[in-house]
């Protein structure tokens, strides 16, 4: 008998569900259930007996979506899971590193320096060595240093190739000074975190032949997002059992300028021979213009896989996409404005209507706009206190 939580699932989310073995690249659009999918699989490996939860280490990009993750699996098995490796990089490498700090110059107990205590020691550390932090910013300097822990690179492994002329060619004498003051000091900064593991499991065969017999199956979430450093700490940890399924989408990935490495995705048939690849290509948010339109600009993309996006259940085809071309933000602000005040006249409710925009400084035309309508409005995922327009604002209870 087919359990309920696999009857939920369609044909293609299902397969990436149920394939098990081996390494397994789950291609999943935009609104196609991803979360779904790893969660159901999760719980899948704890149902079947493949696994126990401890098991299993599970990676995610946010810790809300750990937290979410976590909820979801607990209701698929109907009982709470504990002792999981559920976390988001940072977390899972900071656990793995407090058990085994000695192998980079550390004790167990080891601080974690947020980015401001990282810039007063990054400080310290250029004034001592005679730095002109005016001409050189620490902020630019702590951005060069980054950079080489997202590449995996120590001090030692700085090749010419990779070195900087930031600061008069001194940005790697820096960073060597700094990585000595953090551990005199027994701290490490975020970027550490999954450099130390990861160096640790390179160069440690035992410790990384414990968590090779520890972990049977590993999950990723936003596989497009990782950065080098991440790439190769999981394919260290994947060595083992190979059980490794990663989900992703080779069309959006947007984090380049943090180190986000989209080669990462499109190599993992070579990384992974034998690899299986599924992909998840029934839309549940969109309409069918919307979809067509969509997968017809993304089409010209180089360096993807390749999904065509389709409608999933009996959505209906719905209106035909319009392409508008406005001078500036007070424009755009301007026919949207429009656009709401004649929908509500029309007798549409202002609680089904969303403007979606990509960064939070966007709001402020509209914000103006709206209010100078007199038109109420609620921000949703921008913090009141670092908005951008300093106008007062209103946000009333029926507004949504």
């Amino acid at each position: 008998m087919t359990p309920d939580y696999l009857e939920r699932l369609n044909t293609e989310q299902r397969e990436a569900v149920e394939t098990l073995d081996g390494p397994l690249l789950v291609l999943a659009g935009a609104g196609t259930g991803k979360t779904r999918v790893l969660t159901t699989r999760f719980a899948h490996l704890l149902m079947t007996g493949r696994a126990q939860p401890h098991q299993v280490l599970s990676v995610t990009f946010t810790n809300k979506a750990a937290r979410e993750m976590r909820e979801r699996v607990g209701a698929i098995i109907q009982r709470p899971v504990d002792g999981l490796w559920l976390g988001t990089f940072h977390a899972l490498a900071a656990r793995m590193l407090r058990r085994n700090p000695e192998f980079v110059g550390l004790k167990s107990d080891f601080t974690i320096l947020d980015t401001d205590d990282q810039a007063r020691l990054l400080k310290q550390v250029a004034e001592a060595g005679n730095l002109d932090t005016k001409r050189w910013p620490v902020n630019g300097l702590m951005g060069v240093i980054q950079r080489w822990k997202d590449r995996g690179l120590t001090p030692e492994r700085v090749t010419p190739a990779e070195d900087t002329d930031f600061a008069n060619n001194r940005a790697l004498e820096f960073y060597a000074n700094y990585q000595d003051r953090l551990r005199a000091l027994n701290a490490a900064d975020f970027g550490d975190l999954t450099l130390h593991v990861t160096e640790i499991l390179r160069t440690q065969p035992d410790v990384l032949e414990r968590y090779h017999r520890l972990f049977r199956y590993i999950l990723v979430d936003e596989y497009q997002d990782t950065n080098l450093v991440q790439y190769l700490w999981l394919r260290l940890l994947a060595q083992g059992h190979r059980n490794i399924c990663c989900v992703g989408d080779d069309d959006q990935s947007i984090y380049s300028w943090r180190g986000a490495e989209i080669e990462n995705i499109l190599r993992f048939e070579k990384d992974f021979p034998g690899a299986k690849i599924v992909r998840l290509e029934s839309n549940y948010r969109s309409t069918q213009h919307i979809l067509a339109a969509a997968s017809g600009l993304i089409a010209h993309n180089e360096g993807r896989l390749g999904k065509t996006l389709r409608t999933g259940g009996n959505a209906a085809a719905g209106e035909l996409v319009k392409v508008l071309s406005l001078w500036d933000s007070e424009e755009e602000a301007r026919m949207v404005g429009e656009r709401v005040e004649g929908a509500r006249r029309a007798g549409e409710s202002l609680g089904e209507m969303a403007i979606l925009v990509r960064a939070g400084f966007q709001t402020r035309a509209f914000e103006e706009r709206l209010i100078t309508l007199g038109l109420p409005y609620r921000v949703v995922g921008w913090p009141i206190s670092a908005r951008p327009c300093s106008r007062p604002m209103t946000w009333p209870s029926s507004a949504s």
